[in-house]
């Protein structure tokens, strides 16, 4: 067929009648579900920026009424916030390193089809997807083994995702063939040797994909906190959001450059608005850096294998 002939047929079946339909319904719908998301967001981060009588009179919807950068200035003089900032950011960066480790150091053994009892590693691995202990015994558990109200209750716990694993294994089954090692077993070549100087270069896009899935579990993780932390300076921060957000609890600290006592309640708003700024920010400058590899890496790891 020409190119004219090609040109042709792909005006036909871009002009169609069902594709149109189908086109744009799935971009209503995408539109929607995004500014359900988008518009939320900018609320929030409209709200921060506004004067407190503005947020509680309801006048903030998309753009800041009455600018002021007094939330923040206050979010920041606040001694838990730093305290939360870091811890989280150990939590995240410590646990991140190991959860990303274990799981392709996992999922690269698992992947071999010489591995002895292979099928039925696997199989306890998917058990446990499916089936746990349950609260109290895994709280006992933390108990004895040392861990409870210590940094390492936050990191050992979910040491890693079985589902990530999986992802990991199959993305490596079906990107790196078995040739490749043989090859390179000739040469002398171990197993070792083969994981960190062929599969790790080559696995980009998966270990992409799990850094942004491990970071932002670890950074909006607060569950462990609250259970197996009793120390406030080990909590993490979205233990303290929780504080303001769903207790409802301002430290008057907070507040004691505020002159105006009388709108402490829109005061109030304006911190919780900051703070959700001040701890959502970070976590989502990071996305823009790993979205081309989170795309080929979730497309490949599950849909191959």
């Amino acid at each position: 067929m020409t190119t004219t002939g090609l040109r042709r047929t792909s005006r036909k079946i871009k002009s169609s009648r069902s594709d149109k339909i189908f086109y744009t319904v799935v971009t209503v719908i995408i539109t929607l579900f995004t500014l359900s998301v988008i518009l939320p967001l900018l609320n929030i981060l409209a709200s921060s920026f506004s004067n407190p009588t503005a947020v509680v009179q309801g006048r903030v919807f998309f753009w800041p009424v009455g600018f002021t950068l007094d939330g923040y200035r206050a979010v920041f003089r606040t001694n838990d916030v730093w305290i939360g900032y870091r811890n989280t950011l150990m939590y995240t960066s410590v646990g991140t390193v190991f959860n990303v480790s274990v799981t392709m150091f996992c999922g690269f053994a698992l992947s071999r089809q010489e591995l002895p009892f292979r099928g039925f590693m696997m199989f306890l691995f998917t058990f446990t997807m499916f089936f746990g202990g349950g609260l109290i015994p895994t709280f006992i558990n933390i108990v004895n083994l040392g861990l409870f109200n210590s940094f390492w209750v936050m990191i050992i716990p979910g040491l890693m995702s079985v589902f990530s694993m999986i992802i990991a294994r199959t993305f490596i089954q079906s990107t790196i063939p078995g040739e490749l090692y043989e090859a390179a077993h000739i040469d002398g070549c171990d197993y070792a040797y083969f994981f960190f100087r062929i599969v790790l270069p080559l696995s980009k896009a998966v270990i992409a994909v799990l850094v942004l899935n491990y970071a932002v579990g670890h950074w909006n993780s607060f569950f462990n906190a609250l259970i197996f932390l009793r120390d406030r300076e080990l909590f993490p921060l979205q233990l303290f959001l929780r504080e303001i957000l769903v207790m409802n609890t301002i430290d008057d600290a907070m507040l004691i450059d505020f002159e105006l006592m009388e709108i402490r309640r829109g005061i109030a708003d304006l911190l919780r608005y900051s703070l959700i700024v001040v701890a959502t920010l970070p976590i989502l400058c990071v996305y823009p850096f790993l979205q081309k590899y989170f795309m080929k890496g979730v497309m490949i790891g599950s849909l191959k294998g």
